[in-house]
C-alpha cells in the first residue's frame, strides 16, 4: 500500500491521520476525554496534514488540561438515568409491565450494542447500523419489536438531551422508508363472530366434554370480551372488584362499569349489554373473593382450537385471528351500530385516529352513499 492510501499514526499510537474513500483530503482523529475527535485537514499533502494533525491535537490537549474539553457521557449512563427518572415519573401512569419493557429493551438489545458509546457517537448512520444488526440476528425481530427498541432509544436521547449531555436528537426515521399499506386488524365479522360464540357454546354443553369446565370458561370469555372492548393483557388483570353490574340510566339496560387496569395505568369502559350474563355465570361458578382474577388463565390452545375447528383461524387476507381480535370484533361491531366513533375511543381508551386508521376504513356504513353519489342537476 502507498503511503498516499495508508493510515498514519503519531503522538505514539494516539493520533491518527487517514484519508477516505473517494476523497482527496487527510482526516485527523484521537480519543480524549471519552470521546472520539475528528476534524479534517483540508489539505491533500500527507506532510502539511500531518503538521496540521499535531498542531491539533496539542491544541485540543490544552484545552482539556483548562477544562474547555469535558468528557462525554455514554449511551449506558443516560440509559441508567432514563430507567431511574421514568419509573418515578410516570409512577400510577404507567403500568409496571410496560416500564419493565422498557428496562428490558435497554439490558437485553440497547446497552449491548450501543452502551459504551459516547452519546455524540450516536448518528443516524450508527442507528441503521443497529437496525441491519438486529435483522441479521439469529432471531430477527418483528417490524413492531424493533419500532418499539427505536421508541426506548428515543427517550434514552431525550433524558441526555434534558441533562445537557447532548446537543440534539439525531433523526432516527429509517431511510429508504415507503408509505407502507394500511391493512385492518383481523376481526369477526357478524356472522363469523355467531359462527364462534355458536362453536364455543356447543363445546361448553357437550356432555361428554372431558375439557367441560374449561370450554364454559373460555365461552363466557369471548362473549365477555367481544362486549366489553378490552385488551387481553387489560383482562388479565381484571379483578371481581374491578367490575360492578349497574342500570345505566342513558341506554335504560343493566351492563357492566369495568375499573381496567392497562399500559396507561387505569382506564374505564361501559360494556353491552351482553357482557352481564357471562359474568354472571363467571362469579356462580368460581364463588370469588373480591381480588381473584376473572380470567386467571389464559386458554389460548384451547380457543385455537376452536378457531381452526370453526375455520376461522385466519381472516380473508391471511390475518392470524387471536384474542385481540374480539378487542377488534367490539370497536367494529360499535361502528357498524353507528356509534360516535369519539365515544368507541374514549371507551377502548384508544384515540379517533388509530381507530379511523385501523377499523373504520374497512367498515362500509362508514361511506355516506348519498354524499358520494351526488349528481349535478
Amino acid at each position: 500500500m502507498s503511503s498516499s492510501t495508508a493510515k498514519h499514526t503519531l503522538m505514539g499510537g494516539k493520533l491518527h491521520v487517514y484519508r477516505r474513500e473517494n476523497s482527496g483530503l487527510w482526516q485527523c482523529s484521537t480519543y480524549l476525554a471519552g470521546k472520539n475527535h475528528r476534524i479534517s485537514t483540508k489539505t491533500d499533502s500527507l506532510a502539511h496534514a500531518k503538521d496540521f494533525a499535531q498542531d491539533w491535537y496539542l491544541e485540543l490537549h490544552g484545552k482539556h488540561r483548562r477544562g474547555e474539553v469535558k468528557a462525554e457521557k455514554t449511551f449506558k449512563t443516560a440509559a441508567a438515568a432514563f430507567e431511574r427518572e421514568y419509573e418515578i415519573i410516570t409512577d400510577g401512569e404507567r403500568s409496571p409491565a410496560y416500564v419493565r419493557g422498557h428496562k428490558d429493551r435497554i439490558r437485553l438489545h440497547l446497552n449491548p450494542f450501543f452502551g459504551s458509546h459516547g452519546l455524540s457517537e450516536i448518528t443516524p448512520g450508527l442507528v441503521q447500523e443497529y437496525r441491519i444488526h438486529r435483522r441479521q440476528s439469529a432471531r430477527p425481530p418483528a417490524r413492531t419489536t424493533l419500532h418499539h427498541e427505536l421508541v426506548t432509544l428515543r427517550q434514552v436521547l431525550k433524558t441526555a438531551i434534558r441533562h445537557g449531555w447532548l446537543a440534539h436528537l439525531p433523526d432516527l426515521t429509517p431511510p429508504y422508508n415507503t408509505s407502507g399499506k394500511i391493512s385492518h386488524r383481523a376481526w369477526f365479522s357478524p356472522e363469523e363472530y355467531k359462527t364462534l360464540y355458536t362453536a364455543t357454546r356447543a363445546r361448553a354443553n357437550d356432555p361428554k366434554n372431558h375439557r367441560r369446565k374449561a370450554s364454559e370458561h373460555l365461552h363466557d370469555y369471548v362473549l365477555f370480551m367481544a362486549n366489553t372492548g378490552l385488551r387481553p393483557d387489560e383482562a388479565a388483570r381484571l379483578e371481581y372488584r374491578d367490575v360492578t353490574i349497574v342500570d345505566d340510566t342513558d341506554s335504560g339496560e343493566s351492563i357492566l362499569e369495568i375499573a381496567a387496569r392497562g399500559k396507561r395505568g387505569v382506564g374505564y369502559c361501559k360494556s353491552t349489554r351482553g357482557a352481564v350474563r357471562p359474568f354472571e355465570r363467571l362469579k356462580a361458578r368460581a364463588k370469588p373473593e373480591p381480588t381473584d382474577r376473572l380470567f386467571p388463565n389464559r386458554q389460548t390452545s384451547l380457543f385455537n382450537t376452536v378457531l381452526k375447528s370453526a375455520g376461522l383461524k385466519e381472516d380473508r387476507e391471511g390475518n392470524r385471528r387471536t384474542a385481540y381480535s374480539l378487542r377488534h370484533t367490539y370497536i367494529c361491531m360499535r361502528l357498524l351500530e353507528g356509534a360516535d366513533i369519539y365515544q368507541v375511543a374514549k371507551n377502548c381508551r384508544t384515540s379517533v385516529e388509530m381507530i379511523e386508521k385501523f377499523y373504520a376504513a374497512h367498515i362500509k356504513t362508514s361511506l355516506n352513499a348519498a354524499a358520494i353519489n351526488v349528481r349535478r342537476a
